[in-house]
């Protein structure tokens, strides 16, 4: 069986590359105790803890589910194909993202990193991600 390739590990690199990219829509968090009803088509992605399973959906899914939520992000991925072993670069963009007083939510997935930010916040988020290339 073939593996794809790992990914880039080098930070200079991957701050250079990063080439953020704002999804359209608006997107919730909201915890279940079982996946029985939801569309696996709907999800973005889901996460299993003892307390629940949290999924991520787009606003409407939810609200078409009438599944409860309290936070309304924007979905910004960073298509630069980073390496799951790569060190520093979730630190180099959160840090970015506080020093502007933007929370963020990490999903780091096989190929890219997936930034939820607060979704009146997303153009600032936008701002000063694309602002790590120049590091």
């Amino acid at each position: 069986m073939q593996h794809p390739t790992p990914g880039e590990t080098n930070l200079s690199v991957l701050l250079r590359s990063a080439n953020p990219i704002l999804q359209e829509g608006k997107y919730v968090f909201c915890t279940l105790p079982d996946l029985a009803g939801v569309d696996q088509e709907n999800l973005i992605g889901y996460f299993r803890e003892k307390e629940g399973i949290t999924v991520i959906l787009a606003q409407n899914a939810a609200d078409a589910l009438s599944l409860p939520y309290a936070f309304i992000a924007a979905w910004i991925t960073l298509t630069v194909h980073s390496s799951l072993a790569a060190v520093g670069l979730t630190a180099a963009f959160s840090t970015a993202l506080a020093k502007a007083q933007v929370s963020c939510n990490v999903i780091a997935a096989y190929y890219h990193d997936h930034i939820f930010v607060p979704y009146e916040d997303r153009d600032i988020a936008m701002e000063v991600l694309s602002s790590l290339a120049d590091f």
